[in-house]
């Protein structure tokens, strides 16, 4: 089937299938196609005669679909993971076409595509192994078939570009006409998988399968979803979290054109229409009363407060190293800080929203999820049916960063179809977005050092104020007080002192919280690379040189750090009113250092001119996501650092739209220049949060280079910096 590539007649192919849908592209190292979002796996149509294996599926025509179990939030996990399995594979990469795999399939197979959920720099890492078997197996089973076709040793047989070849007699075989033949082979052992010393695809710089498609406007995200028979539903949740829905008045609304129903939800109501514009009018028109509860007297300026003084509370032990009392007992230098960050909103480009069809027997769910997994449960549990009868069409998705992992939207759009008896899409407003997130948690940090006559560290306390996101998701309550978010950059702090000690208060407000792009290394980076370079400020060190002696004993930090100084330029004159500034950090199994070159005006305006990045993640998959996913993280991050700020009045969120919780736009973008420094061996690090880390405290510590001013709360459009 040939479909152009326009939106009306992508469109068009996607009601005539039923929500079947398949994109053709064109790239310009390879000819490619993505199908997205396609009629579902089930066990009723079981597996293509033309499937190798749960990852492969090779046609006829010699095209090979190779699945992905993970989803692409704009990361460029589609190309990233079929290079891996193409490379073991050694099938023409100019034939491969990707396809999301079935959640409901790797609930019948027995997990066979492993863990879906896309979060924690994870994909290619936690992923890499499998898949390059998984590619590894296919092209054995192809072998197998194509010796057993000619009565020859396998062993005689060589896989290359789509063909199996016996160069003793000068056959060959391509992969299509071995595919059914090989999906019936049952290998003895499992082959080998290659080293990265063997690697032809794998570090190669090419460009996304999917650029192609968002280029035309062909990519189907899950707000693109039309179904026959669609009606689509705006939602009002409570504007103070844990508040309730106690009444609305239907009837005054009833009788607008378009208009069908009314239905509570979980945290609200939602009104559905004939189309989105009528349904959101209409909800801002209806009578709501709301119990908001006791959280409505609550206030950002409170929690700032609470959180300080927990901090001078008993606190629970996060780790660290050593005996902290003796270093403080006579140090010839205290440095001492408190660091404090707000809540953020994820704001992702794309609004939730998700359409899904309920029947009795069966949930269809159309949407861009980061967990395809879990939105598969939300969607049972919340629709009544056996989670064996969910189906998720994943879609790509307008940016996730942390929020698309937990389907709020999801739970809403089953609730009323299931209502309805008919497909209905849930659109979030903007403003219902931004209000209704799960954030970034608020974080107050205390750091002291104890330091030696030298200025080197002779101990380091370390006291940390986070909400917790185990009990904020309700998985429970954090074992000894203690999660893993809340100390990751702390406890695991390279800089040489003799003692180490972090102390944890979790503490939560009635504000959910959860997964942001980069975690705890988030507050916590910016506490610890800001504190550093207070450090070397009483010590009277140049920053990079005090880091580079507090780092003796760890060369892969350091193998960072010098290439940072020297790709950075860090030491040479800059214009007035420049500084630079420097932070180095590991998140993920990746080290990243960043510079930041930043000019502040006598007025106190920040313009972050220029970005340079050293990255170790050990391997690259391809170069030219990972540079992209740095500069994204980088930008994410610098938006954070300059604007972002969730504050609460009344028990609500006050920001609701772009205006009042801005983005960097191109005019704040800096010029990002990216270094990979490869340790290589056996290090696999992640790369899609790594770089947000460390771009905060590179900015404060400019700033501190240029004004004198030191950095301790975020964002920066609360300093006062001018003259």
């Amino acid at each position: 089937m040939t479909i152009m590539l326009s939106r009306r007649s992508l469109i068009q192919a996607g009601l005539s299938a039923a929500g079947g849908l398949m994109i053709a592209a064109f790239a310009p190292e390879f000819a490619g196609a993505t199908t997205i979002a396609g009629e579902p796996w089930s066990p009723e149509t079981g597996k293509s005669p033309h499937e190798v294996n749960a990852f492969v599926v090779i046609d006829p025509d010699n095209s090979v679909t190779l699945r992905v179990a993970k989803s692409d939030m704009g990361q460029g996990v589609l190309t990233s993971m079929a290079m891996i399995v193409a490379e073991e594979l050694e099938c023409d990469f100019a034939k491969v076409k990707v396809e999301y795999a079935s959640a409901n399939r790797n609930l019948a197979d027995n997990n066979v595509y492993r863990s879906m959920g896309t979060g924690g720099s994870s994909s290619v890492r936690r992923s890499r192994v499998f898949l390059q078997q998984a590619g590894a197996s296919a092209r054995a089973r192809l072998i197998a078939a194509a010796a057993a076709k000619w009565g020859v040793d396998p062993a005689a047989c060589v896989a290359d570009g789509g063909f199996v070849r016996h160069q003793l007699s000068a056959r060959s075989a391509t992969f299509g006409e071995l595919a059914a033949d090989a999906a019936k082979v049952a290998l003895a052992a499992e082959p080998a998988i290659k080293t990265p010393d063997q690697f032809k695809l794998i570090g190669e710089g090419l460009r996304r399968i999917d650029t192609p498609l968002k280029v035309t406007g062909a990519a189907r995200f899950g707000i693109d979803t039309r179904l026959p028979g669609i009606a689509y539903a705006a939602a009002a949740n409570c504007p103070v979290f844990g508040g309730k829905l106690k009444s609305y008045d239907f009837s005054a609304i009833s009788g607008r054109r378009g208009i069908i129903a009314a239905v509570p939800v979980t945290n609200g109501v939602a009104v559905v229409a004939d189309n989105f514009w009528r349904a959101k009018e209409a909800l801002n028109a209806m009578p709501i009363e709301w119990d908001f509860g006791p959280a409505a007297s609550t206030d950002s300026a409170g929690f700032a407060a609470e959180y300080r003084a927990a901090l001078d509370r008993p606190l629970a032990d996060g780790g660290g190293h050593g005996d902290i009392a003796p270093a403080f007992a006579n140090p010839a230098k205290v440095v001492e800080a408190v660091y404090e960050v707000p809540y953020l909103a994820h704001a992702p480009m794309e609004p939730l929203n998700a359409t899904a069809h309920w029947r009795p027997d069966r949930i269809d769910v159309w949407m861009g999820t980061q967990a395809p997994e879990s939105a598969l449960a939300f969607a049972a549990k919340a629709g009544g049916v056996d989670p064996s009868a969910v189906y998720v069409h994943n879609c790509f998705l307008g940016g996730g960063f942390g929020r698309r992992a937990i389907n709020d939207e999801l739970i809403q759009a089953v609730q009323v179809s299931k209502a309805l008896k008919r497909p209905i899409k849930v659109i979030w407003t903007r403003e219902q977005d931004i209000r209704s997130d799960r954030y970034r948690p608020q974080a107050a940090l205390k750091m002291r050092a104890a330091l030696r006559e030298d200025g080197s560290p002779d101990g380091f306390d370390f006291r940390t104020a986070v909400g917790s996101i185990t009990r904020s998701l309700g998985w429970g309550k954090a074992e000894n007080g203690v999660e893993p978010q809340a100390i990751e950059g702390l406890v695991n702090c390279p800089y040489r002192a003799d003692a180490l000690k972090v102390g944890v208060q979790l503490k939560n407000t009635h504000v959910p919280v959860m997964f942001w792009r980069s975690v705890g290394s988030s507050q916590n980076a910016f506490a610890v690379e800001s504190f550093i370079d207070e450090c070397a400020h009483a010590a009277k060190r140049d920053p990079l040189e005090y880091r580079r002696g507090l780092l003796d004993g760890r060369p892969d930090f350091l193998a960072v750090l010098d290439a940072l100084a020297d790709k950075g330029d860090w030491g040479k004159p800059l214009r007035k009113g420049v500084g630079r500034g420097v932070a180095i950090h590991e998140a993920f199994g990746t080290i990243v250092g960043e510079i930041a070159e930043v000019a502040v005006s006598d007025r106190g305006e920040v313009k972050v001119e220029r970005v340079v990045a050293c990255v170790d993640c050990g391997h690259l998959v391809n170069p030219l996501t990972a540079a992209m996913q740095i500069e994204s993280a980088v930008l994410y991050g610098l938006t954070a650092a300059l604007f972002g700020e969730i504050t609460i009045k009344e028990g609500r969120v006050e920001q609701g739209n772009f205006d009042s919780y801005p983005i960097a736009r191109m005019a704040d973008a800096p010029v990002i220049e990216t270094h990979f420094v490869l340790s290589g061996g056996d290090k696999w690090g992640g790369l899609g949060e790594p770089g947000t880390p460390p771009i905060a405290p590179a900015i404060a510590n400019a700033i501190f280079a240029v004004t004198g001013k030191r950095i301790r709360s975020l964002p920066l459009k609360n300093a006062a910096l001018g003259v």
